[in-house]
């Protein structure tokens, strides 16, 4: 990997890839081991080197909190929400965003035309079906985007529980990324990542990030940055999630609350290297 000569990856930060199924499960094959933080570290680089443009459609809280993880990351974030110019902002970016937090008119018209474009033009997209678990009718139009095939979903347990309507467990999620074709990337105290056949459970991450408006969406942004330059869904999700849980951990340790950790965590994206992900990226 280039730029990373000598530097070996921490022996915790293996992934398992694994059946997701059956008796294989408790015992996988231990030379199907990736290390996280070496899937992490290329695809910061490659990021930083095609600065992927990624469209978000997201709530109104988030906007400028996700704008700036992605710059800080490494991506040209744009948001436009208009009906007449989002089409021409999709097709001229890598990958796009899909998230339900102000679930508005202007955001609903808006969702169609650039799924819809995004299909056109081949463009792999996440949907963050954020508070699925509030509202059935939300919930409904979720289900309806799923079925559209966006890349990945990136959510929480209650979330997919909701969209689901199965238990967030490992096999829960596992037969629903089978059943749907979409990668599953549910995010909590321990992140799990799987597409059915791969599983990885990702514990880098902070208490502070829970007390970050649009935390959840700034990480889904990621996902769709990373989605801009690896077409392995799995891979850019995992990836993204690393990136993000090791960042939390670095700002926490300069933040005095959650205000600097706002703060802090958009320098810690900007600053992280490859051999900081390798050595500090894990699973649980």
């Amino acid at each position: 990997m280039a730029g990373l000569r000598g530097v070996k990856a921490n022996p915790t930060n293996l992934i398992r890839v694994m059946p997701a199924e059956g008796p294989e499960m408790q015992f996988p094959d231990e030379s199907a081991r990736e290390s996280v933080g070496e899937i992490a570290s290329a695809l910061q680089e490659r990021v930083r080197s095609a600065v992927p443009a990624v469209h978000c459609i997201t709530n109104a809280v988030a906007q400028n909190f996700t704008a700036n993880v992605l710059l800080a990351a490494g991506a040209t974030p744009s948001m436009t929400l208009d009906r007449e110019e989002i089409a021409a902002f999709v097709a001229s970016c890598h990958a796009l965003l899909v998230n339900l937090g102000t679930l508005d008119r202007e955001r609903r018209a808006a969702i169609e035309v650039a799924v819809t474009t995004a299909a056109e033009n081949d463009l792999p997209w996440v949907l963050d079906p954020v508070f699925v678990d509030r509202s059935a009718s939300r919930a409904a139009f979720a289900r309806e985007l799923v079925a559209r095939r966006p890349a990945a979903i990136r959510l929480n347990r209650a979330e997919f529980a909701a969209l689901s309507r199965t238990p967030p467990t490992p096999d829960g999620a596992a037969a629903y990324a089978r059943e749907t074709k979409v990668v599953v990337a549910l995010s909590g105290e321990t992140d799990l990542v799987t597409d059915g056949v791969r599983i990885a459970t990702l514990a880098n991450g902070h208490p502070l990030m829970a007390k970050i408006t649009a935390m959840g969406c700034a990480s889904s942004a990621l996902v769709a940055m990373t989605l801009g330059v690896e077409r392995d869904a799995w891979r850019a999700a995992a990836g993204a999630l690393a990136l993000i849980g090791v960042a939390g951990e670095i700002a926490a340790e300069s933040a005095r609350g959650p205000g600097s950790f706002a703060v802090a965590i958009i320098d810690a994206l900007h600053s992280l290297d490859g051999p900081t992900l390798l050595a500090r990226a894990k699973v649980a």
